[in-house]
């Protein structure tokens, strides 16, 4: 199906397994495509001070299995699949370093729910948030069960309501779900001041069994368990063509592997494989960390308890405190957020832009906590999200011999997600999936997104006319 020209970009150091946009880059603007990098480099990222990247692919390999992308999904996948089949000879290709795409650049919120769903059948509302709350409780086992050096915290978060009728309706919501089985709880004006000490909220939604986690270490920390299990990770190899069949052909920079079956595991970058152009769309997102607080400073702040809390505006802001004391912010402005032409997956903004953003961003957090101007900033990076049209995920396997599987689209939520969807598409390449067809996420159809110039101008008129930023 795919065959794609062989190009190669600075996605090899901003992200993703696939091919960018751009045509070979001599070496002097690889050397300086790799500095900006650096200056990219998120915090979670640089808790992994000792991580070593695995040696490119150099031939030609076949394979049971082979995985296009190095991030949460690819190497959930690898686990889960090696699991059922310890047999099978499973392959993971990465473009740049495992964790260098949306998995180690996100702001590390572990939340419920999935986007598009919210006018479900009360039905379908609990089963999909049973489904992501069974995620999480699954992630954090895994890490535990295998002494995972992971920073992760699960005292939950909230969503902050601006306005009264705002609050209202969310209070009635959480009646609804609490008669469904959903523990969510509604904190009034008060109960969210006194724990979480903003300055603006007329209530807030707290859900109990969400956190945060430091996705860098994770995809990281996961990589020996996978070898122990045979799984063969290559990084530094970007999937330049892609060539369907009954075995398909993904060929790299330096080497091929046929395989019975593939993964399509890079979400914002998928579309550079010439697949699902139509459905999603890579939405290049700010985020910055301060410096780690001390637990007085925290006080000072008004942080007094919760992983993380996010709002109601459609210009979405949320921000999360770690364990060691980083406060993470992202988003409250369309500054935060871009869209590139033609599906750009590397944000090419510059330094200056980056530095605008940041400024609009840590204006919106000081709504919220007016003594956050004086905190030092530590990490400033931008990662890049995979959208589709309604916000709804896509999961589920296509092509002519049914061995594409793929998982993309994740709209925000791509840290529950992406694990989760590891599991499922392990159980749709074993041909078993009962637990998941009545997921109204998995096989599901899509709206299509119309083609360049009109994405791009769409983007534009929207977020530049309406004031607004896609609500992730």
């Amino acid at each position: 199906m795919a065959s794609l020209p062989t190009k190669l970009t600075t996605q090899l150091m901003n992200g993703g397994a696939a091919l960018a946009n751009y045509a070979w880059p001599v070496a002097g603007r690889v050397f300086r495509e790799r500095l900006e990098l650096d200056q990219n480099q998120s915090l979670w990222a640089s808790k992994t001070p000792n991580y070593r990247p695995r040696p490119a692919l150099t031939k030609t390999i076949t394979a049971d299995l082979a995985i296009i992308g190095g991030g949460f999904t690819g190497v959930s996948t690898a686990y889960y699949a090696s699991q059922r089949f310890p047999n099978r000879r499973i392959v993971l290709l990465e473009a740049a370093t495992l964790a260098n795409g949306a998995s180690g650049r996100n702001g590390g919120m572990m939340l419920n729910w999935v986007n598009g769903f919210d006018d479900a059948p009360p039905d379908v509302t609990a089963r999909i948030y049973q489904v992501t709350s069974k995620g999480i409780e699954t992630l954090c086992q895994l890490i535990e069960r295998h002494a995972l050096p992971v920073d992760f915290r699960r005292d939950g978060t909230v969503t902050i309501y601006t306005s009264t009728e705002r609050a209202e309706a969310a209070h009635a919501h959480v009646e609804a779900h609490n008669a469904i089985g959903i523990p969510t709880r509604f904190l009034n004006a008060t109960e969210l001041r006194r724990q979480l000490a903003v300055e603006h909220g007329c209530g807030a939604v707290f859900d109990p069994d969400t956190g945060q986690i430091n996705g860098a270490q994770l995809v990281r920390a996961m990589a020996p368990v996978l070898e122990a299990r045979g799984v063969e990770i290559y990084e530094g190899s970007p999937v330049v063509r892609v060539a369907e069949g009954r075995r398909c052909v993904l060929t790299t920079l330096q080497g091929e592997v046929h395989a019975d079956a593939i993964v399509l595991a890079t979400n914002g970058y998928t579309g550079a494989l010439g697949y699902f152009r139509d459905a999603i769309f890579p939405l290049h997102s700010h985020v910055f960390a301060t410096r780690s607080l001390p637990m007085e400073a925290q006080r000072q702040l008004g942080w007094h308890r919760f992983a993380g809390f996010s709002d109601d505006f459609d210009r979405i802001s949320y921000a999360s405190m770690t364990r060691d004391g980083h406060l993470v912010f992202g988003g409250g402005s369309n500054h935060a957020y871009h869209y590139l032409f033609n599906n750009r997956t590397v944000y090419s903004g510059g330094a200056a832009a980056a530095r605008h953003a940041q400024v609009e961003m840590e204006r919106t957090l000081s709504r919220y906590f007016p003594r956050s101007r004086s905190l030092p900033i530590a990490h400033r990076w931008v990662g890049t999200l995979g959208i589709t049209f309604d916000r709804r995920p896509l999961i589920g396997v296509r092509g002519e011999h049914r061995n594409v599987y793929y998982a993309i689209g994740y709209c925000g939520h791509g840290v529950t997600l992406a694990n989760l969807a590891g599991e499922i598409l392990a159980d749709l390449y074993c041909g078993d999936e009962s637990r998941w067809r009545d997921l109204p996420f998995v096989h599901g159809g899509f709206h299509r997104i119309p083609p360049e110039p009109f994405r791009w101008i769409g983007y534009q008129v929207f977020t530049r006319l309406t004031g607004k930023s896609p609500r992730l």
